[in-house]
């Protein structure tokens, strides 16, 4: 790996582009190295798993919208145009609305991968834009498992080494980039036209957290795709010759220098050197349960707990329970985010998959944890659970801190330690490092439990054959041929689209 030292210069210095960390992902991207095999099982994997989220989300409010909004568009001329999720293989759109639409549906439950360092994000993100201009191009199986591969050491390289939440700038700004980059690889692009899609990229999307914040909006599954969206945009641009704000990163009134760690700041992103393999998809991982990552690991403790210790999900029997756990943890989704919201039993399901202190309450009265009856109005207003929800904080824990940040996988850890006191004046501690998914845990994730993960998710909107003609393909993504890739998408049981309902809009 290369150290790449990234700091503000001043224009007088004329940094050259050779000097630039857009051009240096750009490199990443031009740099043709194999994908090794256990990189491509799981770039597979993460394709099912993208599309199980997805499947799964078809009828919810913003997935359907975002579908309307692509579908009103026909495809572009420079190629045959990308399959939307769900409607028929035949009808197209152009790629960077089949984005919008895929992107959104993948994003929508909070329900797949994650990688976690100095910031935060889904790296399977970057799945839907590869995938829609791979289609729209003829690309190859083999084209797209090395974009892919490309965008993920991208996002997990600017994740690990630069904070963006700090200044309450969303996550998405490292996903921009790195499906620019990603894109790049896939067309292999020269690395001119990549560092200029990189930068444009990253500059149309810098936004704040506020879409993470307080009363969480439908917002929440569209930033995602926005940034996909306007990566393509970018490249297209790009490679009609229209250049970027440079430098983005360094420049004295670029990013880092007035929406990050200032003028003096300097960071090190560490990137694979030439004819390196890209492997930073496999310090990622998925989820088993539909909620932030944070909690996964929370639940997997709360489910053992409601069968070995069910007092600890009565009201009656808990005086409090504290969660002691990370900063990141405690003021994104705990009580250290001072969002009432996150004790609200009206607010939006956006919300309450972002508050431990209601996941925990769920998860100890059921034992369980499912992505659509945990978050009914119903649910979220019972009593008990109210009751028992309001008295549940979170504190953060300099040693989990230490271990969200740790740069060793056994020691990087996202859990934490429950103490529960019981109003019979006992007290119960429990504490839980990683996931049972985590690659780590008890159960970890493997090819039977991501199609296991699938099926289930899809059941209800794909019909069997479809579901199994989908798996078939995907699990050949690597030996897809030019074109091929229009088998790897799902179309929905037949009528099913026909029962969404979305009001008009503009286009």
């Amino acid at each position: 790996m290369i150290a790449h030292r990234v700091r503000v210069h001043p224009s007088s210095e004329r940094l050259p582009r050779s000097q630039q960390l857009a051009w240096a992902l750009a490199e990443v991207a031009a740099d043709d190295v194999p994908v090794d095999d256990d990189v491509a099982e799981m770039v597979v994997n993460r394709v099912l798993d993208d599309a199980a989220v997805a499947a799964a989300s078809l009828m919810r409010p913003p997935v359907v919208a975002a579908r309307a909004q692509a579908l009103s568009h026909p495809r572009s001329r420079g190629g045959t145009g990308s399959t939307v999720i769900g409607v028929d293989p035949g009808v197209r759109t152009s790629p960077e609305w089949a984005a919008w639409a895929n992107g959104v549906a993948v994003r929508e439950l909070d329900f797949h991968d994650t990688y976690l360092a100095a910031d935060y994000s889904h790296p399977g993100d970057t799945i839907p834009p590869l995938l829609a201009v791979a289609q729209h191009v003829g690309a190859s199986g083999g084209d797209l498992v090395r974009a892919i591969a490309t965008a993920y050491e991208a996002q997990v390289a600017l994740v690990r080494a630069i904070s963006l939440h700090r200044h309450k700038i969303d996550h998405v700004a490292h996903l921009g980039p790195a499906v620019a980059a990603g894109l790049g690889s896939l067309l292999r692009l020269p690395p001119e036209v990549t560092f200029h899609a990189i930068g444009q990229a990253l500059h149309t999307t810098t936004a704040t957290r506020q879409s993470r914040k307080g009363e969480i909006s439908t917002w929440k599954a569209y930033a995602p795709a926005f940034a996909g969206k306007a990566a393509v945009e970018a490249v297209d641009r790009a490679m009609r010759g229209q250049t970027s704000p440079t430098p983005i990163y360094e420049g004295e009134d670029g990013v880092i220098a007035w929406l990050l760690d200032g003028p003096d700041a300097e960071y090190e992103v560490l990137l694979p050197g030439p004819g390196e393999p890209r492997r930073a998809i496999l310090e990622t991982y998925t989820k088993e349960h539909s909620a932030e990552y944070q909690s996964q690991a929370l639940i997997d403790l709360a489910r053992r707990l409601h069968r070995e210790r069910p007092e600890v999900g009565d009201p009656g029997k808990v005086r409090s329970i504290v969660l002691h756990t990370s900063h990141h943890t405690h003021h994104v989704i705990g009580s250290g985010a001072n969002d009432p919201q996150k004790y609200d039993p009206q607010a939006s399901r956006e919300t309450l998959d972002h508050s431990i202190p209601y996941i925990l309450a769920v998860a100890l009265q059921d034992g369980a944890w499912h992505h659509e009856a945990s978050y009914t109005p119903e649910r979220a207003a019972r009593p008990d659970t109210v009751e028992l929800w309001r008295r549940i904080t979170t504190v953060e824990d300099p040693e989990w801190t230490r271990r969200y940040h740790a740069t060793d996988p056994r020691e990087k850890a996202f859990g934490g330690r429950l103490v529960v006191e019981l109003a019979d004046g006992s007290r119960l501690e429990e504490e839980i490092a990683v996931a049972d998914a985590h690659p780590l845990g008890a159960r970890p994730f493997t090819r039977p439990q991501y199609l296991d993960k699938l099926r289930a998710l899809a059941m209800d909107a794909i019909a069997d054959d479809e579901l199994e003609r989908f798996v078939h393909h995907a699990q050949r993504l690597p030996a897809l041929g030019p074109g091929e890739l229009d088998g790897v998408h799902l179309t929905a049981r037949p009528g099913l689209l026909d029962h969404a309902n979305s009001p008009g809009g503009l286009f």
